[in-house]
């Protein structure tokens, strides 16, 4: 007997009628109709099965601290970082560990299985380094956590910042963070570029910046990324995160960049929501929308996924870990209405951020992780416009969320007594 058989599913690939048979952790067969006895049989009805969704770019350490000490009254980066740099010294291991556990709590009932988590490296207790590696630990059966060491305040800037990067990647975080146009000056973000580079090829790491997230058009650290990236030989394994001053830069400066980046093997992380939220709150009108030139890059072969950032933290109040809101705003920032632009927007929060995580086994085929959402939509772009429910999550080949679908219960003379809002076909 096998664990979990999945009938007549729909592929993000437009397959339909497909069947899924899961046992031990591994997807055995996709194929129609397949003849096998399951401990668990899941009947799809035609709707959409899709690996989990990946975050490429989170916060997790500040999760859920949203109004602590206050509420960023202006809305900006800056006054979130300030904000944050005040509630540090405040955190304790316990708070922050309770805090990213509800996330992932959140975050499976999504659909959510991978996450790539930036972790303050600046406070020099590592509180919130300590913290998540515990809660990697403790979440790993159902959730893979993968931790950027982040210099928030600044690698040179901030004294002891070295060290202590240092430090938490010796505890065990995964990949090189850093934050190029926080330093004090232009060359000062190059030397931290070219040093947290070094130190990835060293340990045999990926290295994930934020970088350039300002409306300032000449904050260009990219560019002194992709050249380390290939000096160093780090192609495919580094993202350049948020790139948001790529959507005020002089076209022509742009039309040089994008392909350095695609010729050193860079990805690009824009986080729409937030993006969206803190960027232009120096503008009157017109304000810009700060999201990086995502249409371009991806025209260029340069992988984009999209990150959630925040939710209720110094940043951004919002939020519930649910990457199709991501993915439905990138797409209206970006303008990406096009049917194929819009499958790339559900392509941006699945397959592309899985591949710059690294993911092994990730994907609907035999041999795969037997990682698997079905939700209620018939299709990528169905399931953006609907933010449709999580029917059921698979991890490992077993059930571990469920949700009811969405609908509506009418009490209308002649209309049907609920709607599901998938649409109908007109006569």
């Amino acid at each position: 007997m096998r664990d979990l058989l999945i009938r007549d599913a729909t592929l993000a690939d437009g397959r339909t009628g497909v069947d899924i048979l899961c046992d031990r952790g591994r997807i055995v067969e996709v194929a129609p109709r397949i003849e096998a006895v399951a401990g668990r049989v899941v009947d799809a009805q035609r709707l959409l099965v899709s690996p989990p969704f990946v975050d490429a770019h989170f916060h997790m350490d500040s999760t859920l601290t949203f109004g602590m000490p206050r509420v960023n009254a202006s809305g900006t980066l800056l006054e979130g970082i300030a904000l944050w740099g005040e509630l540090k010294p405040t955190l304790t291991h316990d708070a922050i560990v309770g805090r990213a556990l509800a996330y992932c709590d959140w975050a499976v009932g999504k659909g959510l299985l991978a996450i790539r988590s930036h972790v303050d490296t600046s406070d020099p207790r590592l509180t919130a380094v300590e913290a998540l590696i515990d809660v990697r630990a403790r979440v790993a059966p159902y959730l893979d956590l993968q931790l950027v060491a982040f210099p928030q305040d600044g690698l040179l800037r901030s004294p002891g910042a070295v060290d202590n990067l240092k430090r938490a990647l010796d505890l065990g975080v995964d990949v090189v963070g850093g934050i190029p146009h926080f330093e004090r000056t232009m060359a000062d973000g190059a030397a931290s570029v070219r040093m947290l580079c070094e130190l990835a090829a060293e340990r045999g790491l990926r290295v994930d910046l934020h970088c350039d997230e300002t409306d300032d058009p000449l904050s260009r650290h990219v560019e002194s990324l992709a050249f380390e990236v290939r000096r160093l030989g780090l192609q495919g394994r580094a993202a350049g995160s948020h790139l948001t001053s790529m959507h005020s830069m002089d076209n022509y400066y742009v039309s040089k960049l994008i392909p350095l980046m695609r010729e050193a093997g860079v990805a690009a992380i824009a986080n729409p929501l937030i993006n969206i939220t803190l960027q232009g709150r120096h503008d009157t009108y017109p304000k810009r929308r700060g999201m990086t030139r995502v249409p371009e890059l991806l025209a260029a072969g340069v992988p984009v996924a999209f990150g959630h950032d925040c939710v209720m933290d110094p940043w951004y109040p919002l939020g519930s870990g649910d990457m199709l809101e991501v993915a439905a705003m990138g797409l209206h920032v970006a303008q990406m209405t096009g049917t194929e632009a819009m499958r790339a927007c559900f392509d941006a929060v699945t397959t592309i951020p899985a591949r710059i995580l690294g993911l092994d086994g990730y994907g609907v085929a035999p041999g795969c992780r037997a990682d698997l959402v079905l939700l209620d939509a018939r299709d990528p772009v169905e399931a953006i416009r609907l933010r449709a429910a999580r029917l059921a999550v698979v991890r490992a080949g077993r059930v571990i969320a469920t949700s009811p679908p969405s609908r509506a219960a009418l009490d209308i003379p002649g209309r049907p007594a609920f709607v599901d809002f998938k649409g109908v076909g007109l006569e």
